[in-house]
């Protein structure tokens, strides 16, 4: 059985660990020095290297080279006993597996004892926040006083979660997810060594998929490397299933466009060619933070090409800073929901519809009176002056969302619990009113309303309906809104007047009317 590529290309040498030099430079020194410290705590996220240079650190301090700068010099006994995985006084532990109490007190009880090869006994306890609190407390005197001959790394990606009075002991190192362009150098380092060739866009869309971690990157080169021919950027997508960065940025592209059938059909186009749909919903949303720093003037991460960021920059220009929070917002939460999705592109197509919506001025079907459209901040030019009928409510009608927002707000919850995906649905209807025993539900496209006109979703909102409101309702969905393209000339489309057509409102007058500078 052949070696994997990410073990094959460990670090063997201080030299060999990429993108860490803060942490390798201060423990080299700390060796040169004869300063090692009793026990470390190695964190940051995975496949950064935390445990090879954990390694590294216990050839050094057990190297017998005599020029300590020298350590590890890879070549007496105890180096390559490291390095074969025979070295007797290299313990380490998986904290996942060895959790309890007992585990700790026995790696206590054989700590007093003498090491076997070296000067030291090195302990690496991998996830160490895996430890119950009654095994931290019996750590705790071990690491506040070993013996001389001890030393203690411990790696864990969730720092937060190893308490206080064991980080009080330890010296702390974090560990760096690794830049883009240092990534892709290792990878085709690595690439050349295989005798693979590879486009440079392959081992970008590569080095991206990794998200800084060396090791995840190595394994995917693993993954699609074949010996002897050429690994190139269409093969690395279908494998990986994402989608390129041009259909991102595309969806962006309708998204500042306000163009919802667009969108959707980028969205389409994605996951229909083999997209994760949980993949590029992470992608939306990189790109999309990635915007947002640049609308901010915040320098951006190193998961960007230069193309790529050209292109952001005129998208950040092209909406708020606002527009960008809220969208952002909603394409994270559905990332969230895909994971319990019965039909993964559904969150991403509901996040889309709903960004490219005006935030509503009310949750009920009546619409704001021209009093309210009136409150509009003035514009700078020469505008048209609207007048706005409401919408006539029936005189039997409550509004479930306001009225009776508890017995709402109990529905939503029951439907949650039987189904999570329509209870998504219910939170994007823009009008909600119950007339005798009819609920009638307003959706702004007539993708989310075909959605909820299922059999099988009217089925449990209506048995939760009886169960809320003690008798049977039918359920009825209908379009509240309307194109930009359907109101009048002059009408801002994301102003309040158009937001009150929406929900049902009617324009009566409509006349032009000019101001003086």
């Amino acid at each position: 059985m052949s070696l994997s590529l990410y073990r094959k290309y460990r670090p063997g040498n201080w030299s060999d660990v990429v993108g860490q030099a803060h942490v390798v430079n201060t423990l080299r020194n700390a060796v040169a020095a004869d300063r090692v410290g009793h026990a470390y705590l190695f964190s940051g996220p995975r496949g950064t290297g935390k445990t090879s240079v954990a390694r590294l650190l216990a050839k050094a301090v057990n190297c017998t080279h005599e020029d300590r700068s020298q350590r590890p010099d890879c070549t007496c006994d105890n180096c390559l006993a490291v390095q074969n995985g025979s070295f007797m006084d290299l313990i380490e532990i998986d904290a996942a597996s060895n959790t309890s109490v007992e585990d700790v007190r026995e790696l206590r009880d054989k700590i007093n004892f003498s090491p076997n090869q070296g000067k030291y006994k090195v302990y690496i306890i991998d996830e160490v926040h895996m430890l119950s609190t009654a095994a931290f407390n019996a750590l705790l005197k071990t690491l506040e006083e070993p013996p001389a001959h001890a030393i203690f790394i411990l790696a864990t990606t969730e720092t937060h979660k190893v308490p206080a009075t064991v980080l009080s002991r330890c010296q702390r190192h974090e560990f760096r997810r690794l830049p883009l362009d240092e990534t892709v150098a290792q990878l085709q380092k690595i690439a050349a060594d295989e005798g693979v060739q590879a486009d440079q866009d392959a081992l970008e869309l590569i080095a991206r998929q990794g998200t800084g971690s060396l090791r995840d990157s190595i394994s995917l080169l693993d993954q699609l490397a074949v010996p002897g021919e050429q690994l190139k950027l269409e093969w690395a997508q279908q494998v990986l299933g994402t989608s390129a960065s041009e259909s991102v940025l595309g969806l962006i592209d309708a998204i500042v466009a306000g163009d919802a059938a667009a969108g959707l059909e980028r969205l389409r186009v994605a996951l229909d060619g083999g997209s994760d749909a949980r993949q590029l919903a992470r992608q939306i949303v990189d790109t999309l933070r990635g915007l947002l720093l640049l609308r901010m003037g915040a320098p951006l991460s190193y998961e960007f090409a230069g193309d790529e960021v050209r292109r952001m920059k005129e998208q950040a220009d092209g909406l708020s800073a606002p527009q960008i929070l809220r969208t952002l917002r909603l394409f994270n939460e559905a990332a969230a929901d895909i994971r319990q999705a019965w039909q993964p592109g559904l969150p991403l197509e509901m996040a889309l519809v709903e960004a490219l919506q005006a935030a509503p001025v009310s949750t009920g079907t009546t619409a704001p009176t021209s009093a309210a459209a009136s409150t509009a901040p003035a514009p700078s030019r020469p505008a048209a002056v609207q007048a706005v009928r409401p919408a006539k409510p029936a005189s039997n009608a409550s509004n479930l969302a306001g009225m009776d927002a508890a017995q709402w707000g109990r529905v939503k919850d029951l439907v949650k619990q039987k189904n999570p995906n329509l209870a998504a649905l219910l939170n994007s209807s823009k009008a909600r009113e119950l007339r005798e025993d009819r609920l009638l539900l307003g959706f702004a496209t007539d993708v989310l309303r075909d959605k909820m006109q299922k059999q099988e979703n009217l089925e449990v909102l209506e048995a939760v309906l009886e169960q809320v409101l003690g008798r049977r309702c039918t359920v009825e969905c209908f379009l509240s809104g309307v194109k930009s393209s359907d109101l009048p000339a002059g009408v801002d489309s994301s102003g309040a007047v158009a937001t009150a057509v929406r929900l049902g409102g009617e324009i009566v007058d409509q006349s032009d009317q000019a101001t003086n500078d």
